[in-house]
């Protein structure tokens, strides 16, 4: 074999490895599109059923939203039924189809964008996205058993979901970091994912402040024009209970929805407590 030939080999391979941090380039799997119909659980008039109770609780039973002023406000303006609880809480009713017409005005679908362009992902549609499980606050492995999870731990995780080919999305607190300072850990966990990974990812939710700290970050590493236009960063949000949403949930998803990036809205079931037992009453 020739020298020359030895060097493009070579060269060929320093290519493959700088494509992607940690990912052979040569088994990459994109995100799944849904190429055959959904299979219908229920009939049309079994959905017009939930809908209907969902109106109902909207209507009679409303929501709570706590310590947020700004949010009571904007959903007053939008034609909710506002009525004081107690000092920075206030009741929030709907009428029948108001929710669902707010919800139109956002769009079906979207792209996330990764660092590398490859890495896209869309959300919504027909799109399924892949992404590691979220929140775990312990992690475990054969030397040292479960524990609390660690900054390393963390890193870890990233680089084993970069080096997956059936991971579309590098997801967001892969495990909770507990080495490091509350206050700042937010920094850490996404500074990793841009480091270690190129694939899109999720930001801090624990505070407003902390989400606004994630999007100047995405905003150095994308380019403030690119992050005005993009989504480059989403924050995963649960509710204190289905009828209950804090002011720090709602005000940390102001702080993206005002930076024109996406946020993922989820309600913390706890079957038997805040839902119904059974899987069907709860979904």
């Amino acid at each position: 074999m020739s020298m020359d030939r030895k060097r493009r080999k070579r060269g060929g391979r320093s290519r493959a490895r700088g494509a992607a941090p940690g990912q052979n380039p040569h088994l990459e799997v994109p995100y799944i599109r849904r190429r055959i119909p959904p299979y219908e659980v229920l009939d049309e008039g079994s959905l017009e059923r939930i809908l209907a109770g969902a109106d109902r609780i909207l209507a009679e039973i409303g929501i709570e939203f706590r310590d947020d002023p700004e949010t009571v406000r904007l959903f007053r303006a939008a034609g909710g039924e506002v009525r004081d609880v107690s000092a920075n809480v206030w009741n929030i009713r709907f009428e029948p189809g108001l929710i669902r017409a707010l919800l139109k005005t956002a769009p079906a679908t979207f792209t996330q964008h990764a660092r590398n362009p490859a890495n896209n992902v869309q959300i919504g549609g027909d799109a399924t996205v892949f992404a590691p499980a979220y929140g775990s606050p312990f992690v475990m492995d054969l030397d040292r058993g479960r524990r609390y999870g660690t900054l390393e731990d963390f890193r870890n995780f990233v680089k084993l979901a970069q080096m997956s080919p059936w991971l579309h999305h590098s997801g967001g607190t892969v495990c909770e970091p507990t080495d490091i300072a509350v206050n700042k850990r937010h920094l850490d966990m996404v500074y990793a994912h841009m480091r270690y990974s190129d694939r899109a990812f999720l930001g801090s939710v624990t505070a407003p402040e902390r989400a606004q700290d994630n999007i100047e970050m995405c905003r150095i590493l994308f380019g403030t024009d690119f992050v005005d236009r993009n989504c480059v960063i989403m924050g995963n949000f649960n509710s204190t209970s289905p009828l209950v949403w804090d002011g720090i949930s709602t005000r940390g998803i102001r702080a993206y929805a005002a930076a024109n990036q996406g946020s993922i809205h989820l309600p913390f079931l706890l079957g038997g407590a805040v839902a119904p037992l059974t899987m069907a009453g709860a979904i």
